[in-house]
């Protein structure tokens, strides 16, 4: 996989955009990267939720 990134456009609420703002801030990350990482987390938590189905057993 290519560590090359995609833009787009994402359009966030004044509030949400305040809190991921702070957030980010508290963790020493841009509001960019806050939220590429609050992605990342959920996308990681979402495939270790999901049942394991490569053994053919449901």
């Amino acid at each position: 996989m290519s560590d090359a990134k995609k833009q787009i456009p994402l359009r966030l609420s004044e509030k949400l955009y305040s809190e991921i703002a702070a957030w980010a801030e508290d963790d020493f990350r841009s509001v960019n990267g806050q939220i590429e990482y609050l992605l990342s987390e959920c996308v990681r938590k979402r495939k270790k939720s999901k049942p394991d189905t490569s053994n053919g057993n449901e």
